[in-house]
């Protein structure tokens, strides 16, 4: 059981941690508005379709990768949903280092 209470004890650290408190914040700011979660939404979509055909070893259309890039161009000027994307990076790289430090502990 020792694995597990150090997990939960990581686990109250995350949510202790300034990445995550910033991330709420930033989150919850963004949710306040309706149309700045429809212009995250809309731009998530576009990347994802782009992101998709490059998995799949195919070039992107060349409208998907348009609507893609101004869609970027839109949310960059707008400081609430960059500072959101800021902090959703922020959180996801710890979460990713932590994730390292634990597979590379293992023989």
């Amino acid at each position: 059981m020792e694995v597990y209470d150090r997990a939960h004890e990581l686990a109250r650290a995350l949510a202790r941690s300034n990445e995550y408190k910033d991330y709420r914040l930033c989150r919850a700011k963004l949710e306040s508005d309706s149309s700045n979660m429809e212009m995250l939404k809309d731009f998530r979509q576009k990347q994802i379709a782009v992101q998709l055909a490059l998995i799949s070893g195919k070039e992107p259309k060349e409208a998907d990768k348009k609507a893609y890039e101004e869609s970027y161009r839109i949310i960059s000027l707008n400081p609430t949903i960059t500072a959101y994307l800021a902090a959703e990076e922020r959180l996801a790289r710890m979460l990713r280092d932590i994730q390292k430090i634990l597979f590379d502990a293992l023989p």
